[in-house]
């Protein structure tokens, strides 16, 4: 165990998560920030996101909605994004908070009407509903890891995200 690993808690690195904070707060322009991906189209309804220099996350749908199940789904890719979100709240906030973390287990479900994607109808063609359930493993009082639940959901930037109106335009080029 190297030097560095011993000061981790959660094996999270909370001091460079404080230094962005502190630089933040010197610098509030800092935190405006520009994330994105690029998706390749690879024939039927398979195609993968590149980001960053990651390995290309694959999308494909599943054989009853007429693709080759390679890969999640766009809709499970939601959920997934909204889970590690979720995740990497509660690992940062409950370090911050010295609370060790022994195991965490994030289950997400959506309901969707699939009427409006298929054309049958018009209406939302998205998810109605999302729910979360979170399994967290701690020695933390039920206090503790409530005011940390709280805080988890109240700075989520995919809870965020989804729990409200976002502009989005999709132009053609």
């Amino acid at each position: 165990m190297t030097e560095m690993t011993k000061n981790l808690m959660n094996d999270v690195d909370i001091g460079k998560v404080a230094s962005l904070a502190e630089k933040i707060m010197q610098e509030p322009h800092v935190a405006n920030t520009k994330w994105s991906a690029e998706v390749k189209w690879n024939g039927g309804f398979r195609s993968e996101a590149t980001i960053r220099d990651f390995d290309a996350a694959v999308s494909d749908e599943p054989e009853q909605l007429g693709g080759t199940n390679t890969g999640p789904n766009p809709v499970e890719q939601v959920l997934g994004a909204l889970g590690n979100c979720l995740a990497v709240g509660y690992a940062a906030n409950a370090t911050a908070a010295g609370i060790t973390i022994k195991d965490m287990t994030i289950k997400i479900e959506g309901d969707l009407d699939l009427h409006t994607f298929l054309g049958l109808k018009e209406g939302n063609a998205g998810f109605s509903g999302i729910t979360v359930d979170v399994k967290l493993d701690s020695d933390a009082s039920p206090e503790a890891l409530q005011a940390l639940h709280d805080k988890v959901t109240n700075s989520s930037p995919v809870g965020h995200t989804l729990g409200r109106a976002v502009p989005v335009e999709v132009k053609l080029a």
